[in-house]
């Protein structure tokens, strides 16, 4: 038999890890919009989040928006973006070019996405495309693999996707589940869910992954409960409804302040459940506003790490 190994005769040396926090914003539209978003990010920087996913449009539609955002956030913040990429729209040449180029740019994440189809748009394989996840997963490491050198031996950080509720294309939770497990097996680090409303959907979804044999850690992905619009729109997308309790009292506040105040309590009983279920995580969909989402983290009372300040680069004007 073996001598037990230095970590198992020091367990206090595998001691549990902090709660990660993360946010997701998406590249502004216009002037105004930039403006706006580049408040919020000072606002959310000063949480020392782990780091802040940057959206990428369908079929890659706004490219040069998020790649320029994803250039300030690392050349003019201390935070790390994770990279969103979807392969919808692009064949594998192409993709391998916008992989490279992100991390020629200095990223290390990127959450690999199937995308939205077009209207319209078959969901049959399409010659030359990647159609699934599974596959931009598998692409991502062999660029990755090429670029060892250039990496230092590091290893890019890769997310994906998770659904507490059935995808709507999905014909079961059981083939979301083993989607899941597929994607793990191709190469994915971790996952971040769907939004979801309700405290169930996050714990049901952690044991048919855990049975099923999925191991990375699925970070609950929450919203905050403010915008009745909002509620009503995602759920169009996504098939499930909120609860309705919730929307009455939303749609019955005086005005926007308590309406934020039943949202943003909703919102923390939501967010304390998942936890409570063995999230390692969350992950706030910000839709580019940080008040909401600093209320929820202040309520939270999440503990989070000391980083030394790093100096901030600024690039000289072209």
């Amino acid at each position: 038999m073996s001598p037990p190994s230095l970590i198992q005769t020091h367990p206090k040396l595998t001691g549990a890890a902090p709660i990660a926090l993360s946010y997701e914003l998406f590249p502004p539209r216009n002037a105004a919009a930039e403006e706006s978003l580049w408040a919020t990010i000072r606002e959310l920087e000063s949480t020392n989040p782990d780091y802040v996913s940057v959206t990428y449009g369908a079929s890659g539609s706004n490219r040069s928006t998020a790649v320029a955002l994803l250039n300030r956030l690392l050349t003019e913040t201390t935070l790390r973006p994770l990279a969103h990429l979807t392969c919808v729209g692009n064949n594998a040449e192409e993709l391998a070019e916008i992989i490279s180029e992100l991390l020629d740019h200095g990223v290390r994440g990127i959450l690999a996405l199937r995308g939205d189809l077009p209207k319209g748009a078959s969901t049959a394989p399409q010659p030359g495309q990647l159609n699934y996840a599974q596959d931009l997963i598998e692409l991502i490491r062999r660029v990755e693999q090429r670029r060892t050198a250039l990496l230092c031996a590091g290893k890019v950080a890769i997310g994906v996707a998770a659904y507490p509720a059935k995808h709507p294309e999905s014909p079961s939770e059981q083939h979301d589940v083993e989607v899941l497990l597929a994607k793990q097996r191709s190469g994915a680090d971790f996952a971040i869910t769907q939004v979801f409303f309700h405290p169930e959907q996050y714990a049901d979804l952690l044991t048919r992954a855990r049975r099923a044999g999925v191991t990375i850690p699925i970070v609950p992905g929450v919203m905050p409960l403010t915008s009745v619009r909002r509620l009503e729109r995602l759920a169009t997308l996504t098939g499930v409804e909120p609860a309705p309790a919730l929307l009455e009292a939303l749609g019955r506040a005086d005005d926007d302040g308590e309406r934020r105040r039943i949202g943003v309590r909703a919102t923390v009983d939501l967010a304390r459940a998942a936890l409570d279920a063995g999230a390692p995580g969350i992950h706030l969909y910000t839709f580019n506003e940080h008040g909401a989402a600093l209320d929820v983290l202040d309520k939270l009372q999440l503990l989070r790490p000391g980083r030394p300040a790093l100096p901030r680069r600024t690039l000289a004007p072209a």
